[in-house]
């Protein structure tokens, strides 16, 4: 079987960290206040020069019948970019790609149901299905008035955010896919076991996926394979992810998740045939070491997009703990030449 299983082994989680997490859950989603909405914040460096970081402030709005948490920086006028994060993460993965935007784009980044810190109240007898995360995220843009955006999909965001793309692409005016997938060449051998699941979808094979997948060993090992120096990942990123998934029922999304996964293989044409006919302009940033959207898929995109710009990086999966300078930069200079930017004198340029 693939590399994840046997990376996997019997590693279980320690501690379920259920008390913990929601006693911390209960304290962040009441924080809805910061410093001034788009104020910058001057700090000093060594030398004592002055430079200014705008804040990240972090809300909750009602959206879908879901309480959805989010992270924002950046002034309300300028250029918005939607970040849609994947498996197992959440907002958290953009803590440091955020700011590094945020001094010419409106940064906006939600957890998408069944992660992080949002909310999906049980009467609302949610069905977990990236159709549904779609119509979630897409009622979370009309509850914030967002009309249009740029788009950075990651992972489980990019069949999520390409959904939205295709449901109305007069919105998106660019999209940044950092191994986010559209292409069935983009699927690496670690699919295999969640394969075999798509194949049979038996209590047997959902219990390998359990046991094997949603594990702390295996979600360190995401973040971790393929990177030159594994020690270099902030541990905080993995362990968040590990503790979030012991919440009671978690597991039980995450699985219903993997199983309709095949929905995305099976709207990749869709995908492909909406990229061919609104022509979004695209950067496809990669880490070229991730086992589960190889370079391949990144490649594919010029298939339908012949001027995709596409970047890979000497890294793995999730290649913003690594490399997010090079992604923030690459961002910014793409958008730019797409005319996607902020111009303090000129007021705002917005394709």
């Amino acid at each position: 079987m693939s590399a994840i299983l046997a990376i996997a082994g019997s590693a279980i989680l320690g501690e379920r960290g259920k008390g913990i997490m929601s006693k911390a859950m209960s304290q962040v989603v009441r924080k809805d206040t910061t410093p001034s909405e788009g104020a910058s914040q001057p700090l000093s460096n060594s030398s004592g020069a002055q430079f200014s970081v705008p804040p990240t402030s972090i809300h909750t709005v009602e959206a879908d019948g879901v309480r959805v948490f989010y992270r924002v920086a950046g002034d309300p006028s300028a250029p918005v970019v939607l970040l849609l994060h994947g498996f197992p993460a959440s907002s958290f993965m953009f803590r440091e790609l955020i700011p590094r935007l945020a001094d010419q784009y409106r940064v906006i980044a939600p957890d998408l149901p069944g992660f992080g810190f949002t909310e999906v109240p049980a009467e609302r007898k949610y069905a977990y299905s990236f159709h549904g995360l779609a119509a979630t995220i897409e009622a979370f843009t009309q509850a914030l008035k967002i009309d249009r955006f740029a788009l950075y999909v990651f992972d489980y965001g990019a069949p999520t955010g390409f959904r939205l793309a295709m449901a109305h692409p007069d919105r998106v005016t660019a999209i940044v896919s950092q191994n986010g997938n559209a292409y069935k060449e983009g699927l690496g051998d670690a699919w295999g076991p969640i394969r075999q699941y798509w194949a049979a979808p038996t209590a047997e094979n959902r219990e390998v996926i359990r046991k094997n997948i949603l594990t702390l060993e295996v979600t360190r090992w995401q973040y971790t394979y393929g990177v030159a120096s594994p020690e270099s990942v902030p541990p905080e990123s993995y362990t968040l992810d590990a503790a979030l998934l012991e919440r009671p029922g978690n597991k039980e999304i995450q699985l219903d998740l993997f199983l309709d996964y095949a929905s995305n293989v099976k709207l990749y044409p869709k995908f492909q045939e909406y990229f061919r006919k609104s022509k979004p302009p695209l950067l496809a940033i990669w880490g070229k070491n991730d086992p589960f959207f190889i370079p391949a898929g990144a490649e594919a995109f010029r298939k339908d997009l012949p001027d995709a710009k596409v970047q890979f990086l000497d890294t793995g999966h999730f290649a913003i703990e690594t490399h997010v300078v090079e992604i923030a930069v690459a961002m910014k200079d793409f958008l730019a030449a797409n005319g996607i930017q902020r111009r303090s004198t000129e007021g705002v340029i917005s394709r």
